[in-house]
């Protein structure tokens, strides 16, 4: 299938699912919140219901976030890679956060990498008022795990919750609150990629020039924040799962070897950062996902493997390593003799 029909069906499926998209990781109604929130419900003559008291995001306290604890994968926190401590801010343009790689026509392709994932998303729950099809306005977003906590993933479920036509924004912020309330709860098919990170964290990079900042949202009436990758659509597969993308890739020295594996780092070409770890998809193929599910080819055919094609021919020495969540952000064509 020519790249070009492939956009044409990408840009048709992103208008499709782009208001939940953006609805399931920005914060509701912009970056409005807390009394201003209020004021603008006040201005449009809906009076919050009385005895109801809305938090103000900006005074309240901040989970705790821990990337690289106990329960982290391939970016475990130890003596040797010093990974940044619970709450302490991250870079996430400098390695091992980012890696150069290749697209599967040779082109030059840059990702995040935030660790393995499971492909069985978590919810996130976004509000809306009973008749009206645009969440509250200044409302953050709710989920209930974050990295660390049983069943937390990067990637979220959309969940649409109905509250009463006079709700005051940012009254509930947990889902504990959500169910006692008795709101009725949609779960979606729309998927989002928001990794929760800790305060002050940064990812300054996005295809298209998309949206880099931070986002809030609330975990059981305490604020996280997280970035929003949105350089494709995605919606859970038939057996409602995060879909997966192969990725080929080598390491400086094999799997099945003493020391090998990603505690070895990727292999890369002398003296430059580019891997020749291969992408089978890209974003505007319609089987796009930055959910990446890892085959591991000899090291020894490194110099050989330029592209998809040749990634698939290289001899396996190890399938299904894991699934990782590893955003594009760059792709630039293949330069011509490369």
């Amino acid at each position: 299938m020519q790249r070009t029909t492939m956009t044409r069906r990408f840009c048709m499926a992103f208008f499709v699912s782009a208001a939940l998209a953006l609805a399931g990781c920005a914060t509701s109604g912009g970056s409005m919140t807390g009394d201003k929130a209020m004021m603008k419900e006040k201005q449009a003559g809906m009076a919050p219901a009385a005895s109801v008291m809305a938090m103000d995001p900006m005074k309240s306290e901040h989970a705790p976030i821990d990337r690289f604890g106990s329960t982290a994968h391939l970016q475990m926190r130890d003596d040797m890679n010093h990974l940044p401590g619970p709450n302490e801010p991250v870079d996430f343009d400098k390695p091992p956060f980012v890696t150069t790689g290749l697209g599967p026509h040779r082109e030059t392709v840059m990702y995040y990498n935030f660790d393995v994932q499971s492909t069985t998303p978590a919810p996130i729950y976004v509000l809306y008022r009973k008749g009206e099809m645009e969440p509250v306005g200044g409302q953050l977003n709710i989920v209930d795990v974050v990295p660390g906590d049983p069943g937390y993933n990067d990637f979220w479920q959309i969940d649409k919750v109905t509250v009463p036509s006079d709700y005051l924004a940012n009254s509930i912020g947990s889902l504990q609150a959500i169910k006692e309330a008795g709101s009725v709860i949609e779960q979606t098919n729309t998927l989002v990629n928001c990794p929760i990170v800790a305060a002050g964290s940064t990812a300054k990079h996005r295809l298209s020039g998309s949206d880099t900042g931070l986002h809030m949202g609330w975990y059981r009436n305490k604020i996280v924040v997280y970035f929003n990758f949105s350089e494709a659509p995605l919606m859970v597969d038939a057996a409602g799962e995060v879909p997966v993308s192969p990725i080929y890739v080598a390491f400086n020295v094999n799997p099945d070897k003493p020391n090998g594996g990603p505690a070895s780092g990727f292999k890369m070409k002398m003296g430059s950062p580019q891997t020749h770890n291969v992408l089978a998809t890209l974003p505007g193929d319609m089987e796009y996902s930055p959910l990446w599910l890892v085959t591991a080819y000899d090291e020894m055919e490194f110099g050989k493997v330029m592209d998809l094609s040749s990634a698939m021919g290289a001899m396996a020495v190890a399938r299904g390593i894991a699934t990782v969540n590893c955003p594009v952000f760059s792709v630039k064509p293949a330069m011509m003799g490369q």
